[in-house]
């Protein structure tokens, strides 16, 4: 059975395109939100982070060919953003769960005042 033909993988991957929707569709309205929805969105995009996460080192772990093509389609989407060639993708998702509670912290602080 190929990587994508897995009923884990195509439900992960499901999961993945609605959250990206979600958020996706509400990023531009953000910093017009209140405190709460606000909070609702980061915690939408780390979950979407997560699941990205996990079928990232799901695709870094397969021999599928299809699978070991769409790895190298992220690392050059992320070349194509700046990133160097040969990132460490861990390191940019552990970068994003910092700059998530970054964002939490600044919503706490400033639903606060």
């Amino acid at each position: 059975m190929s990587f994508f033909q897995s009923e884990v993988v195509r439900a992960e991957l499901s999961e993945i395109q609605e959250l990206q929707e979600e958020v996706y569709g509400n990023v531009f309205s953000f910093p017009e939100m209140d405190s709460e929805d606000q909070r609702y969105q980061v915690d939408l995009l780390e979950r979407l982070l997560h699941k990205q996460q996990i079928l990232y080192t799901r695709l870094s772990l397969s021999d599928d060919p299809q699978a070991k093509e769409m790895k190298k389609e992220i690392c050059k989407g992320a070349a194509s953003m700046g990133l160097p060639a040969d990132v460490d993708m861990n390191i940019i998702f552990n970068n994003m769960n910092k700059a998530l509670n970054m964002m939490r912290e600044h919503i706490d602080k400033t639903s606060s005042t």
